[in-house]
């Protein structure tokens, strides 16, 4: 167990998966690897792989939020964080409070490249979870296809029971 800001490239090398746990001696930051894969779903997890940047570079990143059936709701709430040279960059969602100050362009300026040559970023979750291949292969684009309203996020993350 470690915590989540302590993840390096090697772990993820040693453990593709990694679980939120309140077991550790800090707070809920604190994940363990996950041993069984594919994972069964990704709730509560971050999986650790390399993306592939538009201009064909791999680079090893983190993606939490993946909902494994639910390819609009993985669309909008997963998270993204991406390394380089020991450091990790964590790329805010466009519904993000932060969006301006580490989004794309930001991305794009850690990695020393142009906005263009780093999205669409692709990702294939299927080797480490089961689940709908919608959900865990797709690209990141620099600009969502879907811009939701914050009601619409609101709705989306919380959904109504439906009413008999």
């Amino acid at each position: 167990m470690k915590p989540v800001d302590a993840l390096t490239v090697v772990d993820l090398r040693e453990h593709s998966v990694w679980q939120y746990t309140r077991r550790g001696p800090g707070d809920e930051t604190w994940v363990r690897p996950v041993k069984r894969l594919p994972a069964t779903n990704l709730t509560g997890k971050l999986v650790g792989m390399q993306v592939v940047l538009a201009n064909g570079t791999p680079v090893w990143a983190l993606m939490g939020n993946v909902d494994a059936s639910n390819p609009r709701l993985t669309a909008h709430f997963r998270t993204l964080s991406v390394e380089r040279g020991g450091t990790w960059f964590h790329l805010a969602r466009y519904h993000d409070f932060d969006a301006n100050e580490r989004g794309p362009e930001q991305l794009a300026t850690f990695l020393d490249l142009a906005v263009d040559d780093v999205f669409p970023i692709s990702y294939d979750l299927l080797p480490h979870s089961k689940g709908d291949p919608k959900a865990l292969r797709g690209t990141i684009q620099a600009k969502p296809s879907e811009v939701l309203t914050r009601d619409q996020i609101i709705a989306l993350a919380v959904p109504r029971p439906a009413l008999d």
